[in-house]
């Protein structure tokens, strides 16, 4: 097992993003600790090497999912991701223990500002709420889960100071993990 953590990152747009850019980019100053790993740069057509994919994960004892929510869920490519890597005999089901005992844990960005997730926000949801899927996913492959970092709010104009402190603090969070 490699000591270096994976961030598989999942944005339809990573070039006009503010948030995941700046998260990259932050994460590439730790080469020797941090492997960033850009399905939408990857696999532009969809089609993914699942071996490929698969012995990836392997290497490693903790990964991140970082991905912007995409209409209360993940970007369609990742869903197709999980649905085309996590494989039956692999990742569940009686001999499927191949990320059983890893840490996953996640890095999401919403356009939203934090306010709107809650209970008596305007999506009555909390953002645990609707990562729910996410969290069983990682319990129903035995994986560890490790919780998640968001930056709300980034569809608005955001300040460039809080922009460099979540990527400042979520170095910090995958560091923890």
């Amino acid at each position: 097992m490699q000591n270096k953590k994976l961030v598989i990152v999942a944005h339809p747009n990573i070039k006009n993003s503010k948030v995941n850019k700046r998260w990259i980019e932050e994460l590439n100053k730790y080469p020797e600790e941090i492997v960033v790993h850009e399905l939408y740069s990857r696999y532009p057509n969809g089609e993914f090497d699942i071996k490929y994919e698969q012995t990836m994960l392997e290497k490693y004892d903790t990964i991140i999912f970082q991905f912007p929510i995409y209409w209360f869920n993940c970007p369609p490519l990742l869903k197709k991701w999980f649905d085309d890597v996590f494989t039956y005999g692999w990742a569940y089901g009686a001999s499927g223990n191949m990320l059983a005992n890893k840490k996953i844990g996640f890095a999401v960005s919403a356009g939203s500002k934090e306010i709107d997730f809650s209970v008596k926000g305007k999506y009555s949801a909390t953002l645990e709420n609707v990562l729910l899927p996410f969290k069983l996913t990682t319990l129903y492959v035995k994986a560890l889960y490790c919780s998640y970092f968001s930056f709300y709010g980034a569809e608005d104009e955001i300040n460039f100071t809080q922009l460099e402190s979540s990527a400042v603090e979520y170095i910090k969070f995958i560091k923890k993990i």
